[in-house]
């Protein structure tokens, strides 16, 4: 059996704080993290076998053709640490390769990732596993059950995008910063970037037509009830989703179909229809873009891997 440390909890007031701070701010908004409760994890588990949704399956044929590439570059043995690690699926795809020591899937859906992780134990004992329930986007120092030596951060599925600019080379400082052993860099970062293409081709792959990315963006509002004890109507909201050039990211929003009022302990929110509740963003880089934003953060020696039509990319880069 894997080992499972737990270091976030279900129902917090810093959550409650964060949440509400954002339903009643002028512009609505609440963080993707709250996208992934167990259900809405295995919804998105659904929008990756999306027609629409090239991200993860382009994604999967750079790792597929140039896995022994990324391993020659990384080394064996490494402490594989899974940023987000949902159904682990994509970092047990690379373990015949990379061969790592120690795996740490970490991700904020306790429950989801206690399930993944326990079967995957089963299916390679000889790893050694370590999963954490964390918020890793708000704090990313590990438990000292986790190696230090040969730390490899894996973030696959463009979810850097998620983070404003700003706030992604913060984070991308941080995993820097987990990488060193005293004043000694080792470790590294391998990390999936989606690439800035035709406007049609997002818009699908973010408002695909069986609305499974619809479901995913309204089961929010039930996480909401559950977390805030609010009374989200979902029959009252539509999903969003579209490119916006200027800022060169997807958005996504949740939209009010009527005037209404949404309530919760010590809280209200009034919405008028057409009012929308910013969900998530999804960055779009240039290669060069984010190679620079890379170094910036204090890495080096990247190596990238894309796609024929370069629409993804997948990168390596070491520490500094």
């Amino acid at each position: 059996m894997a080992q499972f440390i737990q270091l976030v909890e279900q129902r917090t007031q810093c959550i409650d704080d964060e949440l509400v701070a954002g339903l009643t701010a002028t512009q609505a908004t609440t963080s993707p993290k709250y996208l992934y409760d167990a259900l809405g994890s295995k919804l998105f588990e659904a929008i990756c076998e999306l027609p629409e949704y090239y991200p993860t399956r382009t994604e999967a044929k750079i790792f597929g053709k140039h896995a022994q590439e990324m391993a020659q570059a990384i080394g064996l043995g490494t402490t594989l640490i899974d940023l987000g690690a949902g159904n682990c699926a994509k970092a047990a795809n690379l373990f015949p390769c990379l061969q790592p020591a120690q795996y740490v899937p970490i991700d904020i859906s306790v429950e989801f990732l206690r399930d993944s992780v326990n079967k995957l134990q089963q299916q390679f004992p000889d790893i050694d596993m370590v999963g954490v329930g964390m918020d890793f986007s708000v704090d990313l120092r590990l438990p000292k059950n986790v190696r230090s030596e040969k730390r490899l951060f894996f973030y696959p599925g463009s979810s850097i995008g998620n983070f404003m600019p700003d706030d992604a080379l913060v984070f991308l400082r941080q995993i820097k910063s987990a990488c060193m052993q005293g004043d000694v860099a080792d470790g590294g970062l391998l990390i999936g970037v989606d690439l800035v293409k035709e406007n049609s081709i997002l818009d699908a792959a973010y408002d695909d037509v069986l609305g499974v990315t619809a479901s995913f963006n309204l089961n929010l509002l039930l996480h909401l009830n559950r977390l805030l004890d609010a009374d989200f109507d979902l029959r009252e909201w539509r999903h969003r989703g579209f490119f916006n050039d200027k800022l060169s990211r997807i958005e996504m929003h949740l939209e009010a179909l009527s005037d209404q009022t949404v309530r919760w302990p010590n809280g209200v929110r009034r919405f008028e229809r057409g009012e929308r509740i910013h969900t998530e963003n999804s960055y779009k880089y240039t290669r060069q873009s984010f190679i620079s934003l890379l170094t910036e953060a204090g890495f080096e020696n990247v190596t990238t891997w894309t796609d024929p039509q370069q629409w993804f990319m997948v990168c390596h880069a070491r520490a500094a």
